[in-house]
C-alpha cells in the first residue's frame, strides 16, 4: 500500500467488475450478516446508557465500564482467537463465539445490579472476539474479487451494524432497557443457524497459531506504528461513541437518531469514499488529514452548544469511517505475517484504547469539567497523526511485494462453498 497515490488498491472493485462486492458466496454473506449483528452490539448500549445509570441507580463512570469490560476482555481474547481457530477451524470458532454472545446478552437483560451487566459484558467481549476476528479472516479467504472486495465488505458489516445499533437500542430500550440485550441475543441466535446452515469448514492452516505469533508480529515496524497509532485513534474513536450520549443527554429515540445517522456516515465514508480518496491522495495522507480533522471536530463537539454537539457528533462519523477503512488495510497489508496473525496483534492493542476511554473520559470530566474529556481525545488523535507522520516510511510498502505471499495465505484459508 503505498503512501503516494497508490494507496493500495482498495478501489479496484468500483473499477473493474463492479458487482464484485456484490456477488458472493451465501457463505460470505452468512457471515456478513452476523457481523453486522456483532457490530451492532458495540453501539447498541449508547442511546441507553443514560437510562441503565437510572435503572441500576448507576453513575455514568460505572455504566460506562459496560465498555471497559466488554473491550479489556476483547482485547485480551485477540492473543486467543488464532490460537483457537488454528486448531477447531474457522466455523467452528465462529459458532462459540456467537453462542456466548447469545447467552451473554441474554443475561445481560436479566442484570440485576451494574456489577452483574459489566460482568456479562466482558463475557460478552468474549464472545464478540472469538466471532469478529475469526469473521475478517473467513471473508477475505472466501470473497469473490480478492482482499480488497473483502474488506470493504467487511467494512460495509461494521458500519451497518455500527448505524443499526443505536437504532436498536434506541427502539427497544424506549419499551425496557433490557430489552435491547434480549433482541441482540435473538438476532446472533438467527445468525448462528445461517453460519450453521451456509458456512463449510475451512481446511486448517499447516502450521498452527500460539499464543504469542501475535505478539511477534507487532515486532515488524510497519505492524507496530499503525496499531500504535490506532491506539491513539481509538481513544479518540470511543470517546465520541461511550461519553457524548452523556453530554448531549437526550431520549432515547432522539440519541439513536444521532447515532443512527452517524454510523451511516461511517458506512458511506468506510465504503464508497475511503476507497476514492486513497487512489487519489495516498493512504497515508488520506489517514493523517482525516485524523486531524476528527481532532477539529472533537473540540468544537466539546465547546460548542447543543446544536453543534449534535452536528459534530454525526460528522465524526464521516472521519472514523474513513480511518477504519485505511487503518484495517494498513493492519493487513503493511507486513509478512499472516493476516489473521497481523490482525490479531494489531486488534490487541489498538482494543485497549476502547477500553480505557470509556472509563477515563467520565472521569476525567469528575475530575475537570465537560470540555477536557474531548480535549484529551482530540489530541489523542493528534498523537495519531504523528505517529503516521513520523513512521511514514515504516508504513509505506509496495502492495505488489506482499500479494503474492497474502494471496497464497488467503488461499490457504479459503473453503468450499
Amino acid at each position: 500500500m503505498s503512501g503516494t497515490k497508490s494507496g493500495g488498491h482498495a478501489d479496484d472493485p468500483f473499477q473493474e467488475g463492479g458487482g464484485s462486492l456484490l456477488r458472493q458466496p451465501k457463505a460470505v454473506w452468512a457471515t456478513a450478516g452476523a457481523s453486522v449483528v456483532a457490530f451492532m452490539g458495540i453501539g447498541l448500549v449508547d442511546p441507553i446508557l443514560p437510562s441503565i445509570a437510572r435503572g441500576l441507580h448507576a453513575s455514568n463512570s460505572q455504566v460506562s465500564l459496560l465498555f471497559t469490560s466488554y473491550f479489556l476482555i476483547t482485547a485480551f481474547a485477540m492473543l486467543v482467537t488464532g490460537f483457537v481457530s488454528s486448531r477447531i477451524g474457522g466455523r467452528k470458532t465462529l459458532l462459540a463465539g456467537l453462542a456466548l454472545v447469545v447467552v451473554f446478552a441474554a443475561l445481560s437483560g436479566m442484570s440485576g445490579s451494574v456489577g452483574e451487566l459489566v460482568g456479562f459484558r466482558a463475557g460478552w467481549g468474549l464472545g464478540n472476539a472469538l466471532f469478529v476476528s475469526t469473521s475478517l479472516a473467513v471473508i477475505v479467504g472466501a470473497a469473490a474479487g480478492g482482499s480488497a472486495a473483502a474488506i470493504l465488505l467487511y467494512e460495509s458489516a461494521l458500519g451497518l451494524g455500527m448505524a443499526c445499533g443505536p437504532l436498536l437500542g434506541a427502539i427497544l430500550g424506549d419499551l425496557k432497557w433490557r430489552y435491547p440485550f434480549f433482541g441482540t441475543a435473538v438476532l446472533m441466535a438467527i445468525g448462528f443457524v445461517a453460519i450453521t446452515a451456509f458456512l463449510k469448514e475451512q481446511p486448517r492452516p499447516a502450521r498452527k497459531t500460539s499464543l504469542l505469533d501475535p505478539l511477534r508480529a507487532l515486532g515488524h515496524g510497519g505492524l507496530a506504528s499503525a496499531a500504535v497509532a490506532a491506539f491513539f485513534y481509538n481513544y479518540a474513536f470511543f470517546t465520541v461513541l461511550a461519553f457524548t450520549p452523556f453530554v448531549l443527554d437526550m431520549s432515547p429515540y432522539s440519541s439513536g437518531g444521532v447515532f443512527f445517522a452517524w454510523g451511516v456516515l461511517l458506512a458511506v465514508f468506510s465504503v464508497l469514499v475511503a476507497p476514492r480518496l486513497q487512489h487519489r491522495f495516498g493512504s497515508l495522507k488520506v489517514l493523517g488529514g482525516s485524523l486531524l480533522l476528527l481532532a477539529a471536530d472533537l473540540l468544537v463537539l466539546g465547546y460548542g452548544d447543543h446544536t453543534t454537539a449534535v452536528v459534530c457528533t454525526v460528522l465524526s462519523g464521516a472521519f472514523i469511517g474513513l480511518n477504519n477503512t485505511v487503518f484495517t488495510e494498513l493492519a493487513l497489508g503493511v507486513s509478512d505475517a499472516p493476516r489473521p496473525v497481523a490482525s490479531a496483534g494489531y486488534n490487541f492493542v489498538r482494543w485497549f484504547a476502547a477500553a480505557a476511554a470509556p472509563f477515563l473520559a467520565p472521569k476525567i470530566e469528575e475530575w475537570t469539567d465537560l470540555h477536557v474529556p474531548f480535549v484529551v481525545a482530540a489530541a489523542a488523535a493528534v498523537a495519531g497523526a504523528g505517529i503516521v507522520a513520523v513512521r511514514r516510511r515504516a508504513l509505506t510498502i509496495e502492495a505488489a511485494e506482499l500479494e503474492p505471499r497474502h494471496a497464497a495465505q488467503d488461499g490457504a484459508s479459503a473453503f468450499a462453498n
